[in-house]
């Protein structure tokens, strides 16, 4: 399976290492955030790392939306809590980090869930600066690069029939909504199946320690986000 590597399964729950963590921002998802790094002061589990562990373990779902509740930090063990039409993602102490809830028909075959999957996160992990720097320079805002801070809050699929052949998600749509140091960003997309549309998503994010746009210190982000992911290999 997709996430073996990624993993860490007990009879207690399971849990997700440093290095697994970092592998599969690097690897699956070409996100190289680095708060996700290995050696990272403030080292968070990718969020799509927690909804594809759920996606591949639950299945796909006709209706399905998911809230981000909090950072999960390495090697904590976590459960899954099933409330009626929600699951949840603890910890030992209740502490809720994702809930995902589910409507309609649900599919578990893995050749098609999989294959979303690795578009799904490799769409979320190419946010910045393909369509997070575009969105910032429209509204003369920009994350702080000393404290860059972008936070999942929900995503949701809807899909009009399950697909049963691999799905392709482009974009359809983006926006920004600027609050004093916050800003609210809405990333909507299209999944088609051998060229036609079965359904749609959206994305919602928080960017926080929003300052005015300044081209040069941007170019300077863009340039470290390159190098970073050109030493991607050596840093996992």
């Amino acid at each position: 399976m997709l996430l073996d590597d990624f993993v860490t399964r007990s009879a207690e729950g399971f849990s997700f290492s440093r290095l697994q963590s970092c592998s599969f921002a690097k690897q699956i998802a070409t996100d190289f955030n680095p708060i996700h790094d290995v050696d990272a002061k403030r080292f968070c589990v990718p969020g799509d790392l927690l909804f594809a562990y759920l996606l591949s373990h639950y299945g796909l779902s006709k209706e399905l939306s998911c809230t981000f509740a909090g950072m999960v930090s390495a090697d904590v063990l976590l459960h899954c809590e099933q409330h009626d039409a929600e699951l949840r993602i603890c910890d030992r102490q209740g502490k809720v980090y994702l809930s995902l809830q589910q409507q309609g028909d649900t599919s578990h075959d893995l050749s098609v869930i999989e294959p979303l999957i690795r578009d799904y996160v490799k769409f979320s992990g190419q946010n910045f600066p393909h369509i997070l720097q575009p969105l910032m320079q429209q509204h003369n805002v920009m994350i702080h690069p000393g404290r860059p801070l972008v936070i999942y809050e929900s995503m949701a699929l809807s899909f009009d029939t399950l697909p049963t052949a691999q799905v392709e998600l482009s974009l359809a749509a983006s926006s920004l909504q600027v609050e004093g140091k916050r800003g609210n960003v809405l990333l909507q997309f299209v999944l088609t199946q051998q060229g036609q549309q079965i359904g749609r998503g959206e994305k919602r994010m928080i960017l926080s320690n929003l300052q005015a746009y300044d081209e040069q210190q941007m170019q300077l982000m863009i340039a470290e986000y390159d190098r970073r992911k050109n030493l991607s290999k050596a840093q996992c």
